[in-house]
């Protein structure tokens, strides 16, 4: 079979002409034939899988960039590098998804009104921070308030300043008036403020100290959780004896297990599992998640640092979050247990337990 006319390989490879000249200019699909006379493009019946291919990938969504970098790759290089695309597509909607269901959530969320037999809900709550057995000083910060609960765990040259500053550009939601329909806002301000108070910490000037932080952190509306999140720091959720970890860590390792490169055993133990990918740090991607939660009497929330979660297994943290009433001894338990692996890192953790409000 001989060469082609640009009409009749778009027909065969499902792309139009005009994208065929597109890739051609990008050096994605070149002709195999350009006329010198007529400057008729004209393709190889070999050409037809790669265009076919490309014509998939573009059905995808894939970017054209990349698309150009798999049609280098043997087939399963290739197939590999389709699957972490996809991975990301998936990761990316996900997060818009829960965007999503926080304004849906905000936006349709009333004042419930209070009747006679409505019991209006409340916290109790206990924060503990300790630096471990093996580390010098303690980097992360953590504090519990009627309204705000929170971690950060710092990083860096100046890593113990940039949490404490985290935290404490949120601390003024402890008293501030949000007004229900400025929730989404005033959280969205609150993190770009303690983005900026971290960049403080750092210092100005063009080789400003290394520093950067986690934080997750949980505001309380009275009926409502707000989450905000960013890093590895946990928040795990007790609800009827079920413990369900309500936050996805943002490192390199997570994301390489949502990719399916490795398994979530082979992440235990990788060289890299301490890796941010997200953080708030000068230079540092610092998209957060934002997550809205219905409380329920009963309820019991943990935030911790990953010098808890990457030492303790899940069910000893657990259990103790079912077997300890008080919110006070149950925080100590959980940091003598990491201490008790080890103590590898600074470990903080945050208690809070939803109650019906004694009138």
């Amino acid at each position: 079979m001989g060469l082609l006319t640009i009409g009749t390989f778009a027909k065969s490879s499902r792309l139009s002409p005009r994208a065929l000249r597109l890739y051609d200019e990008l050096g994605l699909l070149a002709p195999a034939r350009v006329d010198p006379v007529t400057g008729y493009r004209l393709y190889s019946p070999e050409q037809l899988e790669q265009a076919r291919l490309v014509a998939w990938l573009r059905r995808l969504g894939m970017p054209l960039a990349r698309i150009q970098h798999v049609c280098t790759l043997e087939a399963g290089p290739a197939a590999r590098e389709v699957r972490a695309f996809w991975a990301q597509v998936e990761a990316d909607t996900a997060a818009r998804r829960d965007l999503a269901s926080f304004l849906i959530g905000h936006l349709s969320w009333k004042d419930p009104a209070m009747t006679p037999t409505t019991k209006p809900l409340g916290t109790r709550y206990a924060a503990l921070s300790d630096t471990g057995l093996v580390r010098e000083s303690n980097q992360d910060t953590a504090y519990a308030g009627s309204r705000l609960l929170a971690v950060a765990d710092g990083f860096g040259s100046v890593g113990a300043p940039a949490s404490a500053a985290a935290i404490d550009a949120l601390k003024r939601l402890e008293t501030d008036s949000i007004p229900a329909g400025n929730l989404l806002n005033v959280l969205d301000d609150a993190i770009e403020q303690a983005k900026q108070a971290v960049n403080g910490v750092a210092g100005p000037g063009p080789s400003p100290e290394e520093a950067g932080t986690t934080l997750t952190a949980m505001l309380w509306t009275g009926s409502q959780l707000a989450l905000v999140h960013i890093g590895d720091s946990r928040v795990y959720l007790l609800r009827d004896g079920e413990l369900f970890q309500i936050t996805h860590d943002h490192t390199m390792v997570q994301s390489m297990v949502d990719e399916g490169r490795i398994t979530p055993e082979e992440a235990v133990s990788h060289p890299q599992r301490a890796l941010l990918v997200r953080a708030l740090s000068q230079g540092a991607d610092a998209t957060h998640d934002m997550r809205l939660h219905d409380a329920q009497r009963g309820d019991r929330y943990l935030l911790c640092s990953d010098g808890l979660s990457t030492v303790v297994q899940t069910e000893e943290i657990r259990r103790v979050l079912s077997e300890i009433r008080e919110p006070e001894q149950a925080v100590r338990e959980l940091i003598a247990l990491a201490n008790g692996s080890g103590g590898p890192d600074n470990v903080s953790c945050v208690v809070a337990d939803i109650m019906e409000l004694q009138q």
